[in-house]
């Protein structure tokens, strides 16, 4: 399992509720339909940052996570992406959750 994470920093005409309302939106609901998503959560950020958004995507692979965004469907989220952001960040992460611990 692969995670991304995603770092946004809205354009400047845009206000912080303006940026909410199009994310958790119209761009959530394309995001969900990426191919071979396992799993989707944005985080909006409070208060001033260098961000003001993280998205976390969930892939069985870095080969699913690539075909998500090589299809139709990708380059559409992108693009509307970059309609909204002045910056975006990508990470590609190995998760390890040191919360969950085995006996």
């Amino acid at each position: 399992m692969v995670k991304l994470i995603i770092c946004l920093k809205r354009k400047p005409h845009l206000t912080p509720e303006a940026f909410r309302r199009w994310w958790l939106g119209s761009h959530s609901e394309m995001a969900a339909a990426l191919p071979g998503l396992k799993r989707i959560v944005f985080n909006l950020t409070i208060g001033e940052g260098a961000y003001d958004g993280v998205a976390e995507q969930w892939y069985a692979s870095l080969a699913d996570m690539q075909a998500a965004y090589d299809s139709d469907i990708g380059q559409a989220v992108a693009a509307d992406s970059m309609r909204h952001v002045q910056s975006r960040e990508r990470l590609v992460v190995e998760e390890h959750d040191v919360t969950q611990k085995t006996a």
